[in-house]
């Protein structure tokens, strides 16, 4: 299984936990706000995830003009703008806690650092296996 894909389940399991602890531990309201963030942080890591592969495509063809950069720029803040709008309307028209949809925004980076330290603990000093490894990259 790819990195990216253990990422992706790993969304959705820690988005489970989160929602099951705030629910058997806080409030209703709070896990109603992790679920809302939640769900907003991952359909925000799928929007990205499909632009990124547009605009990766896009190279790999050569084109030479500026266009697809620029048109993944627009996406960026297409895509924040969108998002601003939708927790406004989520702050101030449902039920939620901030907390909570701050915990559920979170979601996708706890996933992202879970799933990158449990992935490197699972195969230890694998860098060295491969000839001209190092522990340190320099780029």
């Amino acid at each position: 299984m790819t990195l990216q894909k253990k990422i992706e389940v790993a969304n959705w399991l820690v988005l489970a936990v989160c929602l099951c602890l705030g629910y058997v531990f806080l409030s209703t309201a709070f896990a109603f706000g992790i679920l809302v963030g939640g769900l907003v942080s991952i359909g925000n890591f799928y929007w990205l995830l499909r632009d990124l592969a547009w605009l990766l495509q896009k190279i790999s063809d050569n084109t030479q003009s500026n266009r697809p950069k620029r048109f993944v720029l627009f996406r960026f803040y297409g895509r924040l703008a969108i998002t601003a709008v939708v927790l406004f309307l989520v702050i101030t028209k449902l039920p939620v806690s901030v907390l909570g949809l701050l915990v559920g925004l979170s979601v996708v980076i706890i996933s992202i650092v879970l799933t990158v330290i449990i992935d490197n603990v699972k195969i230890p000093l694998r860098r060295f296996r491969e000839r001209y490894a190092s522990p340190v990259t320099f780029r």
